[in-house]
């Protein structure tokens, strides 16, 4: 049996407790999170099968911009052609396999910096070296991979399945949500990416962004921002919804007294992807959590402002994100990724109230319910 696969009865064992009523549930169970196997089964039906964030759509705008990036170990490419078309590719010659392009830029061919071999921006083989000398070789018939891309409010995304759903049709309402909070979103520029080495599951690093049940016992600065009396969370097919008013005042975190943006707006994609709008000037956050082993995560922030160089303000929130409220929440979910490789935890309650508040658990129970899913196709595969 495949090590992606997942028999009947184990995933039985996974759910045990797992109620589609969230006030009756208990969690997963643990072994999803410090079991490699299940990592692989995410690896295949999940990250291989879902919408993962690119770039913000300024750095594929022009004819010949390009960006690469990794997916799961999979090299891919965007590039805009000459028509003004957004393509995909995997970053992989055909003629020995070396990776084509890197990082990003301009190109007006893709050309291959191991043999020459060069492309034209729709991914049609343009030159081969040589090539004159072989029989039976008609370039015409050789053209790069292609790989699913969308633009999706002015972020650019990839998707690694041939079959997928538009991430515009699977997301219902939530272009519409972000544009109402964000409607500045496309004359935003990259400004800071910040990175970092977790030692924790992914998956309990989604967990713990999806409820702010902890945020007044472990964010003290956070909290005092926001106005947890508004803080509301709604869950919506593969995304979940998170929004707060600022609280008006002095806080703990940072200045807001100038803010023009005065809502706390926040969007969960499935599976790794958080959408964010904070308190302060014009701004959006494209936070993505990606596993690195069944025991750690790779985080990268990137952040949106109006200028590249963020305002003293933005500063503030930056370092107030990296050096208070990351590692306040890296302390968190390092210490529940210990507490899950002992045999003292298997699963817990989840803590639910019927009005949707911040406090209330319910989007990670609903999280929790599409990772089920993703094992239900690995048990139905294994059958």
């Amino acid at each position: 049996m495949s090590s992606a696969m997942l028999s009947s009865s184990e995933l039985s064992q996974i759910r045990e407790g797992y109620d589609e009523i969230a006030t009756r549930s208990h969690s997963i169970d643990t072994r999803c999170y410090t079991d490699p196997r299940f990592l692989q089964i995410e690896r295949e039906q999940v990250f291989h099968r879902s919408w993962q964030f690119l770039c913000h759509e300024e750095k594929l705008r022009e004819p010949g911009s390009y960006m690469s990036m990794s997916i799961e170990g999979q090299s891919i490419v965007a590039v805009r052609n000459k028509d003004g078309e957004l393509k995909a590719f995997y970053n992989v010659c055909k003629h020995r396999g070396h990776e084509l392009l890197f990082g990003e830029g301009q190109a007006k061919r893709i050309t291959c910096p191991y043999h020459a071999w060069t492309y034209d921006l729709n991914g049609q083989l343009a030159r081969a070296p040589r090539s004159e000398h072989l029989e039976n070789f008609d370039q015409r018939e050789i053209c790069l991979d292609p790989v699913q891309v969308e633009v999706f409010c002015h972020l650019v995304f990839v998707n690694l399945d041939p079959d997928a759903v538009p991430l515009a049709e699977q997301s219902g309402n939530l272009a519409q949500e972000i544009m109402q909070y964000a409607p500045d979103l496309g004359n935003l520029t990259f400004s800071t990416r910040l990175t970092y080495r977790i030692k924790a599951n992914w998956k309990a690093v989604v967990d713990n962004f999806l409820e702010c049940y902890h945020c007044p016992v472990a964010h003290k600065g956070f909290s005092s921002m926001i106005d947890m009396d508004t803080y509301k969370v709604e869950t919506h097919g593969i995304y979940s919804s998170h929004m707060a008013k600022a609280r008006v005042g002095d806080n703990q975190a940072y200045d807001i007294a100038g803010a023009t943006v005065t809502d706390h707006a926040v969007w969960f994609l499935w599976p790794n992807v958080t959408l964010m709008r904070y308190p302060g000037r014009g701004n959006f956050m494209v936070w993505r959590f990606y596993p690195i082993n069944e025991q750690e995560t790779w985080e990268e922030f990137d952040f949106f402002f109006e200028t590249a160089e963020p305002n003293d303000t933005e500063k503030e929130a930056l370092r107030f994100i990296d050096e208070v409220l990351q590692p306040e929440d890296i302390g968190l979910v390092e210490s529940v990724q210990r507490g899950m490789n002992t045999p003292a935890f298997k699963s817990g309650r989840y803590m639910v109230d019927i009005d949707g508040s911040g406090a209330s658990e319910h989007a990670v129970h609903h999280f929790h319910g599409l990772i089920l899913q993703a094992y239900q196709r690995a048990s139905e595969a294994a059958a």
